[in-house]
């Protein structure tokens, strides 16, 4: 069981879930208690994401197995605890699952869910091989999972959208300094990452580029929102400085564990900022 639940990355489906559940209630029913917010069409959403998440997760490692081997040995699971069959009959009744939980939602639930799901074979299959296509892809599916809540309640939300590129942009940034991590193991079997084709060094500076512009793009928000005093401190506190602090280490990293330390990093100001809907008015 401990290694299921390493496989499918429960901290990661427990932060997207606590994104889900904010978005809900803070930007799509501000208005209500958290109580009268969730229902039971957002119960089954919120399972059906789950569901297609965590296959993602097992059908990752299923095409990974022997670059994991290399770059990650003490988290292999598939091949080691699990059988890559199994894993792949897991990987499609999770799929399958939460495709078909997205159909008691409507059309466009179950059409977002199973182009998730494919995306998400596209990724591991193939895209995460490539430079910036495999770490957009993830990107956008990690804005799709914050935007797919208003989708549901139908309900559009403004704030939704500005959480939506948040997560995008974090999200495109700690795919690639994954990348950067994970170059030794990924070198090894021909896979053609931005730090693999550009080197390290340059892709450094894609980094300090997109990273300036989520800086901006915070920035940005803290303007709209300059009348809620608390909210724009929060944000300066919670992701601003942190994310200068990944700025100045990203300058000096050049080793495995100090890419992984930024890896985390990105995760935490993920986290922040996620939970700067608690402050919002």
């Amino acid at each position: 069981m401990k290694q299921f639940l390493s496989l499918v990355r429960v901290p990661n489906l427990v932060i997207m879930l606590l994104a889900q559940v904010l978005v809900r209630k803070f930007l799509v029913f501000p208005e209500r208690s958290l109580a009268q917010s969730l229902s039971w069409p957002f119960g089954v959403l919120l399972l059906a994401t789950i569901c297609v998440a965590a296959a993602g997760y097992i059908i990752n490692d299923y095409y990974d197995l022997k670059i994991d081997r290399i770059n990650k040995p003490e988290r292999v699971v598939v091949g080691k605890t699990l059988t890559r069959r199994k894993a792949m009959m897991i990987h499609l009744y999770l799929s399958a699952t939460g495709v078909v939980l997205g159909l008691l939602l409507g059309w466009r639930i179950a059409l977002v869910l199973l182009g998730v799901a494919l995306l998400l074979w596209g990724y591991s299959a193939q895209f995460k091989k490539r430079p910036l296509i495999g770490n957009v892809t993830i990107a956008l599916l990690s804005a799709a999972m914050v935007l797919v809540v208003p989708l549901q309640a139908g309900q559009p939300s403004k704030a939704a959208w500005a959480y939506g590129m948040f997560a995008f942009l974090i999200s495109l940034v700690r795919e690639i300094i994954k990348d950067m991590e994970d170059v030794r193991g990924d070198a090894s079997f021909q896979c053609r990452t931005l730090p693999i084709v550009a080197g390290i060094p340059k892709t450094k500076w894609v980094l300090y580029l997109l990273l300036a512009l989520f800086l901006v793009f915070t920035g940005f928000v803290m303007l709209e929102r300059q009348h809620e005093p608390q909210f724009v401190w929060y944000l300066f506190v919670g992701v601003v400085l942190p994310t200068l602090v990944l700025v100045r280490q990203l300058f000096f990293a050049d080793r495995k564990r100090e890419f992984t330390h930024l890896s985390w990093l990105c995760k935490v100001i993920m986290l922040t900022g996620i939970c700067s809907m608690l402050v919002l008015h």
